[in-house]
Parts: structure tokens; C-alpha cells; sequence
């Protein structure tokens, strides 16, 4: 069974960081995809960053290339996302999500987020000006 817990969301003034934490349980099954998602106001649930477990390759769309930067620490089974010079259209609940097992290459579909078969609660990031 997997579980993904996030943390780490909070308010923030623009320009400012936070780092969102997704503790992951029960990835066993070879490589998987693991994002992080949002649903912005009017618009379909998209993908910000993802990775690979098995390659640690990293996908970024376009809105947050060069300001996030997703990691994953294999000692503690835990996905971060560091997000420096947050903006006010970031705000917005952010979901950990992960694929099905042996995902060898890539993350099908991001930012789309079909490919995803398990999702944490969300943590609530507020950008403030």
C-alpha cells in the first residue's frame, strides 16, 4: 500500500521559500514517478515537478523552471520540493502523487497527471504581497 504524507506548506511573502516534504511508504515495485501537483483556479490539476525514483531524472513545467527544484533523499524515502521566488499565482494546495510501480523511464503524461495512482492529502502553500 502506498502512502504519501506532505508537509511543509505555509504563507510567504513574494520572493520568499518554502520546501514541501512528501515522506513516501510502500514503493517497493521497482521505479515510479513521483510529482508534485496543483489545481490553479479555472484550470485542470497540472503537474509542477516530478521525478523518477530509479533514474532521478527531473521534470519541471514551464511556470516554475529555474524557481523549483524537486529531490529525493533515498535515506528517509522522502521527495522534496524546494520553491524560491514564490510568486502570488502560486499559491494554491499542493498535491505528492505517485505513479504505478516500474515506471523505468521518465514520468508519463506530466504535467498531466493520468499517469498517477496514489495522492497525499496536500498542504496549502499562500503566497502574500
Amino acid at each position: 500500500q502506498v502512502q504519501l504524507v506532505e508537509s511543509g506548506g505555509g504563507s510567504v511573502q513574494t520572493g520568499g521559500s518554502l520546501r514541501l516534504a512528501c515522506a513516501t511508504s510502500g514503493l517497493t515495485r521497482g521505479n515510479y514517478c513521483v510529482g508534485w501537483f496543483h489545481q490553479p483556479p479555472g484550470k485542470e490539476r497540472e503537474g509542477v515537478a516530478a521525478i523518477n525514483t530509479g533514474t532521478l531524472s527531473t521534470y519541471y513545467s514551464d511556470s516554475v523552471k529555474g524557481r523549483f527544484t524537486i529531490s529525493r533523499d533515498n535515506r528517509n524515502n522522502t521527495v522534496y520540493l524546494q520553491m524560491n521566488n514564490l510568486k502570488l499565482e502560486d499559491s494554491d494546495m499542493y498535491y505528492c502523487a505517485s505513479s504505478a510501480p516500474r515506471v523505468y523511464v521518465g514520468c508519463p503524461g506530466f504535467p498531466n497527471d493520468s499517469a498517477m495512482r496514489s495522492w497525499g492529502n496536500g498542504v496549502l502553500v499562500t503566497v502574500s504581497s
